[in-house]
C-alpha cells in the first residue's frame, strides 16, 4: 500500500500517532475477512450431516452466529474432540451437549489452520471470498464404483477362495488316492507303479496341508465378510466423514460388548441425509423401514469368537487403551468389513506379552506390591499383561 506524502502532511500530530494502529486495524481485518481458502468448503462437508448456517437446528445447533458466541480457541477444542471437552468438565461444553439430547459430536482430524478456515466459512454464512472456487472432483461412473469396491474387497475374497481351492483340491487327491490304491493292489490297471506312489504321496501331501488349514481354522473365521441387510460403508462414514467408532459403538468404554448400533442413531444423520451418492435412496429408505415397523436391524456379526472365551471390550478399550483398529484391522478403508485377523489364543497371548499395562496411574493395581517395587527400582521398564497373570487360563476361560 502506497501512501501519499502530501496526505500525510496534513493529518493532525494526534491523528498520526492513531494512523498507525488504524493501519494495523484495517491489515488484521483484511486477513481475518479474505483468509479463508477453498479448503473449508470440504472440510465443513463433515459438519452438514448435523448443522445448518442460518438455516435452524438440525442435529446441532445453528451455527450462525457461532463465532461471536464463543471463543475461538473454545471452538477449535470442541470440534476437534468434544467428549474430550466435555470429559473435562467444562461448563459450556457439557450445556451444548445436555441441550442437543447427549448426542456425542464425531471427533474431527482437524488441524487448528482448518478448524480456524472453517469458522471463517461459517462467519462468512457459509459461502467462499470472492474469487476463490473449489475444483470439482471428476464423476464416478457406476462401473468405475464397483471396480473400486471390488479392488478394496479383494485380498479377502482371495483368502477365501484360496480355502476353497484348497479343500476342492483335497477331495480330488482323495478319491485319487483311493484309486491308486485299489488299483495296486487288487485292479492292476496301471502297469507302472511309480505313477501309484507320485499320486498316492502327492495326496497325502495336499490332504496334509488341508488337515493342519481345517482343524487349526476350528472355532475361527479370519476373512469371514457377511452380506449385512443395508449395504452401510464403514469406508464412508469412518474413512470419509470421519465418524468416531464410539459414535455409534457408544457401549465400548462401558461394556463387554461394543453394541450394535440401535436404528435411531442412524437417524441422528439420516433424518437429513436421505440419499447417498454411491446407493441412492434404496439402503437409507431401510432405516425409515425399521423404524415404521419397529424392528430392528438385524446386522450380522463379524468378529467372533468361540462360546468358551471371554472377552470385555470394556477392559481393553477404557482400561487398556487398545484401539479398535488393533483387533478390527483399519475399518475406514473398508466398505464392506471383514474379521482381518485369526483371533486365536496364540494371537490374544502374543498381544498380552507386549502390550503395556496402565500400571503407575491405576488405583486397581495397587495390590501388586513387588511390580511397583521393581519398577521403582529400576529393574523392570514397563508391566505387561503377561505380568499381571494375562496367561492364566482363568482370564479368559471360565
Amino acid at each position: 500500500m502506497i501512501i501519499n506524502k502530501f496526505v500525510v502532511a496534513r493529518i493532525p500530530k494526534v491523528h498520526c500517532f492513531l494512523f498507525p494502529f488504524f493501519l494495523f486495524f484495517l491489515i488484521s481485518y483484511s486477513l481475518s475477512s479474505f483468509g479463508q481458502t477453498a479448503e473449508a468448503e470440504k472440510n465443513f462437508t463433515q459438519c452438514k450431516a448435523c448443522h445448518t448456517i442460518g438455516g435452524g437446528r438440525l442435529v446441532g445447533p445453528d451455527l450462525k452466529g457461532v463465532t461471536s458466541k464463543y471463543p475461538q480457541s473454545w471452538l477449535i477444542k470442541f470440534i476437534q474432540n468434544s467428549q474430550n471437552l466435555i470429559k473435562s468438565g467444562d461448563k459450556n461444553a457439557v450445556k451444548v451437549f445436555n441441550e442437543y439430547n447427549k448426542i456425542p459430536m464425531p471427533s474431527h482430524n482437524l488441524t487448528d489452520a482448518q478448524v480456524k478456515d472453517i469458522l471463517l466459512y461459517i462467519k462468512n454464512g457459509g459461502k467462499l471470498p470472492a474469487g476463490v472456487s473449489v475444483k470439482k472432483a471428476p464423476i464416478k461412473t457406476a462401473v468405475a464404483t464397483t471396480q473400486q469396491v471390488n479392488q478394496e474387497d479383494r485380498y479377502f475374497e482371495q483368502q477365501r477362495k484360496g480355502s476353497r481351492n484348497l479343500t476342492i483340491s483335497a477331495i480330488v487327491f482323495g478319491i485319487l488316492l483311493l484309486l491308486s490304491i485299489f488299483d495296486l493292489l487288487f485292479s492292476h490297471y496301471l502297469k507302472s507303479k511309480w505313477i501309484h506312489y507320485v499320486i498316492i504321496l502327492s495326496a497325502l501331501w495336499i490332504l496334509g496341508e488341508w488337515s493342519w488349514d481345517f482343524t487349526t481354522g476350528l472355532g475361527r473365521q479370519q476373512n469371514y465378510q457377511p452380506d449385512q441387510p443395508i449395504w452401510f460403508s464403514h469406508k464412508v462414514h469412518a474413512g470419509q466423514n470421519q465418524i468416531n467408532c464410539q459414535y455409534c459403538h457408544f457401549t465400548v468404554e462401558t461394556s463387554m460388548h461394543a453394541g450394535i448400533p440401535p436404528a435411531s442413531v442412524c437417524m441422528n444423520c439420516h433424518s437429513q441425509v436421505k440419499e447417498g451418492k454411491r446407493t441412492g435412496k434404496k439402503e437409507i429408505a431401510k432405516i425409515y423401514a425399521a423404524i415404521k415397523e419397529k424392528k430392528p436391524i438385524q446386522w450380522v456379526k463379524v468378529d467372533n469368537l468361540p462360546d468358551f472365551v471371554y472377552f470385555n471390550h470394556s477392559q481393553h478399550v477404557k482400561v487398556g487403551k487398545i484401539n479398535c483398529t488393533e483387533c478390527h484391522g483399519d475399518v475406514a478403508k473398508m466398505d464392506q468389513v471383514a474379521e482381518v485377523h485369526e483371533l486365536s489364543m496364540g494371537w490374544c497371548l502374543d498381544c498380552h506379552r507386549k502390550h503395556k499395562v496402565q500400571f503407575r496411574s491405576n488405583k486397581f493395581y495397587a495390590e501388586y506390591k513387588k511390580l511397583h517395587e521393581e519398577l521403582r527400582a529400576g529393574k523392570i521398564d514397563k508391566v505387561t499383561v503377561k505380568m499381571i497373570g494375562g496367561e492364566d487360563c482363568a482370564k479368559c476361560h471360565y
